[in-house]
């Protein structure tokens, strides 16, 4: 799945808000992320104004290692839990999820209730969808977005992440009807009638309301009267004919139903 600039820009403007000041002074410029990094001892407000100015700078790997650092060094201090989100959020800018939802999970394990928890759920949530890759590979990764994003829904219903979550949710209920039915039309194409109705069937019942549903009580169609059973063929027909009657799907079974079962 290609990258989502409506997703980054949301996720941006949220993140926005986390910061703390917008005076604060701009640390020197140059050198890499090891020699900025590196062990040395600073007080807290420094160190945080490093890494937002970095941040500010599109710089996101590193700013992503100095937030860590304000946590490491300074754990107990106040901007070690906003750090902690603002290394998850550098992180996720960064394109490196994995980080970015250890960190947002670090977070939550230790500030369950904090203020910011939805947003650290909503970066875990965007951190598995933006990896959800096409439907001929494994889909464990679009699982874990669905989950990560009905989480949103369930514990925050009310609240501007939940709105695109949903969004979300549908779409990646449709990648997951897709994943089903390349499967489905594989089994069907080797003739293994039995398997791929298999897979049409929990594309119909599960993912009802997607765009493959027509497709899917189509294929079952073909499967039942491969399979010898024009009564269920017959019954898949019917509901496409209800649900989608002006569909080329309906039309095909149709024409099916006519040519291989009309008195079925």
């Amino acid at each position: 799945m290609t990258q989502r600039p409506s997703s980054r820009a949301a996720v941006r403007l949220i993140a926005a808000a986390l910061v703390i000041s917008p005076l604060l002074a701009a640390c020197a410029g140059g050198g890499g992320v090891k020699k900025d990094t590196r062990y040395v001892a600073r007080d807290v407000n420094t160190l945080y104004r490093a890494a937002q100015d970095r941040l500010d700078r599109g710089q996101y790997k590193l700013a992503a290692a100095l937030f860590d650092e304000v946590e490491r060094q300074h754990p107990y201090s106040p901007w070690a839990r906003r750090a902690q989100l603002m290394s998850a959020f550098s992180y996720y800018m960064d394109r490196e999820y994995t980080p970015s939802i250890e960190s947002a999970q670090r977070f939550l394990s230790i500030h369950p209730g904090n203020k910011d928890a939805p947003y650290a759920y909503y970066l875990i949530a965007l951190s598995y969808y933006e990896q959800i890759s096409d439907v001929t590979r494994d889909q464990k990764i679009t699982q874990q977005a669905q989950a990560a994003l009905g989480e949103i829904v369930r514990r925050y219903p009310d609240s501007r992440y939940a709105a695109d979550a949903r969004l979300k949710l549908d779409l990646v209920r449709d990648h997951l009807a897709g994943k089903e039915m390349e499967i489905g039309r594989f089994y069907e194409r080797s003739s293994n009638w039995l398997a791929a109705s298999i897979r049409f069937r929990e594309v119909v019942d599960k993912y009802q309301t997607t765009s493959h549903a027509p497709e899917a009580l189509f294929r079952l169609t073909e499967c039942y009267l491969a399979l010898g059973v024009p009564e269920e063929a017959k019954k898949s027909a019917a509901v496409l004919g209800a649900n989608y009657p002006g569909s080329k799907w309906y039309e095909r079974a149709y024409k099916l139903m006519e040519k291989h079962a009309p008195s079925a």
